[in-house]
């Protein structure tokens, strides 16, 4: 995917809102470590993860941020984090960095790479 893409859209949400840029940029972090082979592009008006196919996306809105597992219906919730009643979409909706823990993020992220794989 086209870097100049990506970092057009990362430049709007700062302009927006400067925390919602900040948790972006920490997810996108985290979730290009969690394996050599992820990669990122823009679409749906936000950024979509991929390994083997896609596992998750990150869209800022105007008071918070969310992860999107596409098949998140059919992962594990011991936490209880994961929002919507969809047939198979997940989310967890974050508004601070704070969130990113509390949630169990890193946790969800392994769980919906592996359910790609």
């Amino acid at each position: 995917m086209s870097t100049e893409r990506i970092n057009k859209l990362l430049q709007d949400i700062r302009m927006l809102n400067e925390e919602n840029y900040a948790l972006v940029q920490s997810l996108r972090e985290m979730i290009l470590k969690l394996d050599e082979g992820v990669s990122e592009e823009v679409k749906y008006g936000g950024l979509l993860f991929s390994a083997a196919r896609p596992f998750c996306g990150v869209f800022s809105y105007k008071n918070h941020v969310t992860l999107e597992f596409g098949l998140g219906a059919s992962l594990p919730d011991k936490y209880k984090k994961l929002e919507g009643e969809g047939k198979y979409r997940r989310h967890l909706k974050l508004t601070s960095e704070q969130d990113i823990s509390d949630k169990h993020v890193h946790d969800y992220l392994l769980l919906a790479l592996k359910a790609a794989s």
